[in-house]
């Protein structure tokens, strides 16, 4: 039996620069135009835009190159070969899971496609609040048009499955509205394993589009490799030190190789490119970097319905409700955006409370179950200023986030909104995902339960897989580690490129804000680099 296309492996049979690992040892000197870490949203629209423009361009990632015939659409793979930590990636307190990918293309290779424009109160907050003027939804269309057209980003045009449809349903016998949502795929096969890499190469992941154009044009790759630090000097990087690891993140040899390049762009995400410049001693006369640090913290709920469901199956987000953030203030008490995640063993195990024959009766439903979850809308309230960055004594990063009352207050008004709606759609039984809590029979059973559940972190299940801010922008260097282009205020060949410059979150799923805000620094850096006009194509 033929195998589908692979580009990937096409593109190394045909000579790609790819070094690290099995595709070979990494030189002890590499000099370029571009150091570029990362190779996700931010960093694969950076490795487009520079190379179109004739630049040499080096890419640096943590993770291994995988691709279309190594994603099998097992949890047991996919989790310890393209996540951070193996998917259990936690804050300091151990109260927040963070899913976020270590591998090429990043985060993109394994989300589940969900595409939204930055919303425009966060731009407006960001113009008034951090001094972004020329950040407004009007300038930055553009930059988003040019992302969807390149990505593939529009509507998904096949029914929901039943996962997503019973929100539909819910929302809609409650009138609370209920939209679709774009997705960035071509050619989907509707198959539900976008978590664990797509088979079939129909997600328009930087994993097929904008790494593979780079590559195409000369630029290298290196994989398996870790920017341990920049090399300062003054107002300029003058070296970037990068050591190989082993799949599993530890130091796999006393070597190093150094990269020379006229500029450096970090985009190694939320967490990774805050950790990178507090390794490296960057300059932060204002006290800002790794602070607001914010995650859209994500609480649970679980029903039961008296026929299957299997959440397993089909595209894993296409309903979503803005209702809980439109009718509430932006900076007043937090706002949560509705949506319906896949459900796959592993990550359902690991998320429900309980633990023996009580587990054991919930994974006996597990075809049966339904779920919803709620992002929210951290980083716009004084209450609400996200968590810290900081380093442990090996070097390595960990996230301090505090789950205050504001937070929790959230949550619980989350909770009650998820199992309503769930009820509404006809559900037998719901439980929200928390330590203390049970299933409940009724909404009125549920409404009267949820409103008295200790809302605390490590009994309340919190989870997140958006990761913004830590180097945030700002019209000033007192506001933000990063000027409105892109550049770092104080070190003038360094610029950061990922949703690590988010001043707040964004309200949504990030992966389109990155695209689209990306896509015109990087063109903007372009420019000054090489003095030609460039474009996504």
């Amino acid at each position: 039996m033929s195998r589908l296309p692979d580009p990937v492996r096409d593109g190394l049979a045909r000579g790609w620069k790819v070094l690290g690992a099995e595709h070979g040892p990494l030189p002890e000197r590499i000099e370029c135009d571009v150091a570029i870490v990362g190779s996700g949203a931010g960093a694969g629209i950076t490795a487009e835009l520079l190379s179109r423009a004739g630049l040499k361009i080096v890419i640096v990632e943590e993770g291994p190159l995988r691709s279309s015939t190594d994603f099998h659409q097992r949890e047991s793979e996919a989790y310890p070969s393209l996540y951070q930590e193996s998917a259990a990636r936690k804050t300091a307190d151990k109260a927040i899971n963070i899913l976020q990918g270590r591998c090429v293309g990043g985060s993109t290779t394994v989300n589940w496609t969900s595409s939204f424009r930055t919303p425009v109160p966060t731009l407006s907050h960001w113009q008034a609040e951090f001094g972004l003027s020329d950040y407004g939804s009007e300038a930055l269309a553009p930059w988003f048009a040019q992302a969807e057209k390149r990505l593939n980003i529009g509507p998904w045009l096949m029914a929901p499955n039943d996962n997503n449809d019973l929100l539909r349903k819910g929302a809609a016998s409650l009138g609370i509205a209920a939209a679709m949502i774009q997705r960035n795929v071509k050619g989907c096969w509707n198959l539900g394993s976008c978590g664990m890499g797509c088979p079939t190469n129909a997600k328009q992941s930087m994993l097929v589009t904008t790494i593979p154009a780079a590559l195409e044009r000369g630029a290298t790759l290196l994989v398996q490799t870790r920017a341990d630090s920049l090399q300062l000097r003054g107002d300029r990087v003058e070296a970037l030190r990068c050591v190989p690891v082993t799949l599993a993140g530890d130091t796999a040899a006393s070597s190093s190789t150094t990269i020379v390049a006229r500029h450096y762009v970090v985009a190694a995400g939320a967490i990774n490119s805050p950790a990178l410049l507090l390794r490296s001693g960057a300059p932060d006369p204002h006290g800002r970097l790794g602070r607001r640090t914010f995650l859209h913290p994500v609480v649970i709920s679980a029903a039961l319905f008296d026929r299957a469901i299997e959440g397993w199956k089909g595209a894993p987000q296409t309903v979503y409700s803005d209702h809980f953030l439109e009718t509430q203030p932006l900076t007043g008490a937090i706002g949560y955006k509705l949506e319906a995640p896949p459900i796959h063993p592993v990550i359902f195990a690991s998320s429900l409370p309980g633990y023996g024959r009580e587990q054991a009766d919930l994974l006996a439903q597990f075809p049966k179950t339904h779920a919803l979850l709620a992002l929210m809308r951290d980083g716009f309230h004084e209450q609400s200023p996200g968590g810290r960055v900081t380093l442990r004594s090996d070097g390595s990063p960990v996230l301090d986030y505090p789950l205050n009352d504001f937070v929790m207050d959230g949550a619980r008004r989350a909770f009650l909104s998820m199992a309503e709606i769930q009820f509404a759609a006809g559900a037998r039984s719901v439980l929200p995902v928390h330590e203390m809590a049970r299933r409940y029979d009724s909404w009125a059973q549920a409404r009267e339960a949820i409103a008295a559940l200790p809302m605390k972190p490590l009994l309340t299940r919190v989870v997140s897989a958006h990761v913004m801010g830590g180097c945030g922008l700002a019209g000033d260097e007192r506001r933000g580690v990063i000027r409105p282009d892109g550049t770092h205020w104080q070190v003038a060949n360094l610029s950061i490129h990922d949703g690590s410059i988010f001043p707040t979150s964004i309200g949504a799923n990030p992966q389109l804000s990155i695209y689209g805000i990306v896509n015109r620094i990087a063109t903007g850096l372009a420019k000054r680099l090489s003095g030609r006009d460039v474009a996504l194509a």
